[in-house]
């Protein structure tokens, strides 16, 4: 495992920021990290990163522990944490060769031109870092998180205040990175989760809530809905009465039949078109968003 996460707290005075927190993510896994403002996300990366010191519990990396190898575990990690602290003043070139001498990067001046080309720094390496717009800003980031070619990347909102066309950018590019290591980030945005992430975490109010992939977390829940279209002409009566469903609306020529109950709305359904001599031409279980899941799982 890249990071195993085990049993993790985390007070500020008396009040819990991480209660019991656990998850592992694999070799080469892009995993997603998702929670309302205050959930516990930044502090959970923080405590992986080594920036602050848990409180309770284990945090391994490349099967290092974060606090007792923590030189050997902070040269395996590459971190873009949410406000992106930059020399404003310095140029593009001279901040990464200054962070790449830092992890005493061999044969530097190659790798500082490697790490322009690979972030699409080429037509900005010549500017001071205060002269570039946010989107570029962030590749600078992403450029000193991985230039020491770490296995382990943590990005913290990695694509916050961008714009449609850099977010794009931004997006692709640590899909890319993603390719060639393991991928810890965390965002708001649900379509670049489901667009970069092999897996969801989910942690609201300190505990993990969700863990599994995104399309297994949309077909979960407890509200359950499947769309059917009969041939031949149906009412909605007629498809209140059948065990389990609650609510129904018609979409164009099929309906929405919506149960909250524990139970796969679909078998009964398919016994109803028996018995009636029906031919249902049509019968899928519908997925929720990904935000509807989240909502529903980080909801007061």
């Amino acid at each position: 495992m890249s990071i195993e996460v085990k049993n993790l707290f985390k007070y500020y005075g008396s009040q819990a920021a991480v209660k019991d927190v656990s998850f592992n993510v694999g070799n080469g896994e892009i995993v997603g990290f998702l929670g309302p403002n205050g959930a516990g996300k930044s502090t959970t990366m923080k405590i992986i990163t080594g920036y602050i010191n848990a409180s309770g519990g284990s945090v391994k990396v490349c099967g290092k522990d974060v606090t007792v190898d923590t030189l050997d575990t902070r040269r395996l990690i590459g971190y873009l944490p949410e406000n992106n602290p930059l020399y404003l003043d310095m140029y593009v070139k001279e901040y990464l060769t200054f962070v790449g001498k830092i992890y005493r990067v061999p044969n530097l001046k190659e790798r500082v031109k490697e790490m322009i080309q690979k972030v699409g720094l080429e037509i900005e390496q010549n500017k001071k870092i205060g002269q570039l717009s946010k989107g570029y800003r962030q590749r600078v980031g992403l450029a000193q998180a991985i230039i020491h070619d770490p296995e382990v990347l943590i990005l913290d909102e990695p694509t916050s205040g961008l714009d449609p066309n850099q977010l794009a950018d931004i997006r692709n590019l640590i899909k890319s990175i993603g390719k060639e290591k393991t991928v810890m980030l965390s965002t708001h945005i649900m379509q670049e989760v489901e667009a970069i992430c092999d897996r969801v975490v989910i942690i609201n109010r300190g505990e993990i809530v969700a863990d599994d992939t995104a399309k297994d977390l949309q077909l979960e829940g407890s509200v359950q809905t499947v769309f059917v279209e009969f041939e031949g002409s149906i009412s909605r009566n007629q498809l209140k009465k059948i065990p389990g469903v609650g609510r129904v609306e018609q979409m164009g020529e099929g309906w929405l039949l919506e149960s909250s109950e524990d139970m796969d709305l679909r078998k009964s359904v398919a016994q109803f078109a028996q018995q009636n001599d029906l031919l249902a031409v049509t019968l899928r279980k519908e997925e929720k968003s990904l935000e509807e899941v989240f909502k529903q799982l980080t909801k007061s």
